[in-house]
């Protein structure tokens, strides 16, 4: 990591600053600092490196937020959750950094596919199909899946809660202590596998003040922003990085 150019380290200290924007904030540009990471470092290292940080970040998103979670829409979704972290695990153990490159890309544009598509999901949502125990299990153990493989569940994630109809600062405050749950839950067998290290811990320590940044952003231009713009350039530019992703794997795999 010391080896970084200086327009790797800008984007880095940018991807920071999305962290905690994003746990604050706008949740859809946790897809676009996953794209930054996966783009800056090897693939399989940048979940690594990213992990820590994005714990940080939910340190002080489920502190300010602690009085708005709803616990009940989460106990639903643990078994269904960790079995999804598992099957993930055991696809990550054996993949290489060109075949992760190629999957978190493909996740990535079927995220931001799913965040397009979120004003028609939100009418569609509202079918009892949608409200079935079955349909809720699947988002369960896609959810814990992505979040193993990429730490990227946050769309999965946003259409779980959509489901449940809760108010913005509910949404933000149930959704931060799920993923300071399972990011917790991850970080042994991040360390099993050699993603995270002492080195990765002290570049994390040094992106601290940048999510925190971040986490001050969030919390005071959230009722400011149009959200909708925003989305358009971070789902914009997402695209391009999962695009990006697809290539390099496709590429070094052929």
């Amino acid at each position: 990591m010391s080896d970084l150019t200086i327009l790797q380290l800008c984007l880095t200290v940018l991807a920071a600053i999305l962290i905690g924007f994003s746990k604050t904030g706008i949740p859809s540009a946790g897809i676009f600092f996953v794209v930054i990471f996966a783009s800056t470092f090897p693939a399989k290292e940048s979940i690594g490196i990213l992990l820590p940080m994005l714990i940080a970040a939910d340190i002080v998103a489920v502190t300010y937020y602690r009085r708005t979670v709803v616990w009940k829409y989460l106990f639903k979704l643990i078994p269904w959750v960790l079995g999804g972290m598992l099957l993930g695990f055991l696809v990550l153990i054996p993949i290489e950094n060109e075949e992760l490159s190629l999957l978190l890309g493909i996740i990535i544009l079927t995220l931001i596919i799913l965040h397009i598509s979120k004003n028609k999901l939100e009418s569609w949502l509202q079918s009892k199909f949608t409200e079935s125990s079955i349909f809720l299990n699947i988002l369960g153990v896609l959810a814990g899946f992505t979040t193993m493989v990429g730490n990227a569940a946050g769309a999965i994630m946003a259409i779980y809660l959509l489901t449940k109809g809760l108010k913005k600062n509910e949404f933000i405050g149930t959704g931060a202590w799920f993923f300071i749950s399972v990011n917790l839950i991850k970080v042994p067998f991040f360390a099993y596998i050699g993603l995270i290290t002492p080195a990765t811990l002290v570049f994390n320590a040094w992106m601290i003040p940048a999510i925190l940044i971040g986490t001050w952003l969030g919390i005071k231009l959230l009722p400011r922003i149009p959200q909708k713009h925003f989305q358009t350039i971070i789902l914009s530019l997402s695209a391009v990085g999962g695009i990006k992703l697809i290539f390099d794997g496709v590429v070094y795999l052929s």
